[in-house]
């Protein structure tokens, strides 16, 4: 079946003009333009379209959503399955927060007690998984399953104040490699700042003993490589991942 752009738009919930930055972007391309000028779209494009969404609803930005759909290897039934699973976790996150919650009311109430640990239990369990999401298959890939877990075992022994101060050190991470970027110089002060409150914030991952300037090192380089987490540090600044790796590399450098 083929569909005008005005009747995809429609089916889909999204606008004419969002269509047609997909096709001036490179990301959707209409099947044909007829000879009115019109673009059609078929059945392979809908199904691209409704990847695109599955993926922009993941939260990945439209330049590494088109990498990722126009891979020359790009498998759509691993595709889906991949973001099934990644749903399925949302619904217990969403689910563990409810009943987080529910149990906050209920405490609010005198209904029920909850200690200190309780009250941020849900949220150390979605640091878990977003870690093991992000991270889990390069680390086991890299350097085995064991340090892995060792990771989220870690985690799950954070107390209320460690997590505190590890949300508190992620933004003044991310400051730090703004600031350092805008000054173009990954060899100057900024830049040391930046890489030693990163090496504090991994820290906070990584088991004890596993850490080392070469592990570092690897990890700043996959953020260059891989378009996950170039997409996230150039939501700090564009061209941020290439400036960290550089930084992390001249922290190093004689060390």
């Amino acid at each position: 079946m083929e569909y005008t752009i005005n009747k995809l738009s429609q089916i889909a919930h999204i606008s004419t003009r969002t269509l047609r930055y997909y096709h001036e972007i490179g990301l959707l391309m209409p099947a044909r333009v007829n000879s009115s000028g019109y673009r059609i779209y078929g059945e392979k494009e809908v199904d691209t379209l409704q990847q695109i969404l599955f993926f922009k609803e993941l939260g990945l930005d439209l330049e590494t959503i088109k990498q990722i759909v126009m891979a020359p290897d790009f498998d759509r039934q691993k595709a889906l399955s991949q973001h099934l699973d990644a749903l399925l976790k949302r619904r217990e996150q969403i689910d563990r927060l409810i009943r987080n919650v529910t149990q906050t009311m209920g405490a609010m109430k005198g209904e029920i007690t909850m200690t200190d640990e309780e009250k941020f239990e849900a949220f150390k369990k979605e640091l878990i998984d977003d870690n093991e999401k992000k991270y889990g298959k390069e680390v086991r890939e890299k350097y085995g399953d064991a340090v892995m877990e060792g990771t989220n075992a870690k985690l799950k022994q954070m107390n209320k104040s460690q997590y505190e101060n590890l949300e508190a050190l992620s933004h003044e991470v991310n400051m730090a490699i703004k600031a350092a970027f805008e000054t173009g110089d990954p060899r100057g002060e900024l830049a040391k700042r930046a890489c030693e409150l990163h090496k504090q914030w991994i820290c906070y991952y990584w088991p004890e003993g596993t850490y080392t300037k070469e592990a570092h090192i690897g990890l700043a380089k996959g953020y260059v490589d891989d378009p996950r987490f170039t997409a996230y540090y150039d939501k700090i600044a564009v061209g941020a991942a290439q400036f960290l790796y550089e930084a992390i590399s001249h922290y190093y450098a004689g060390k």
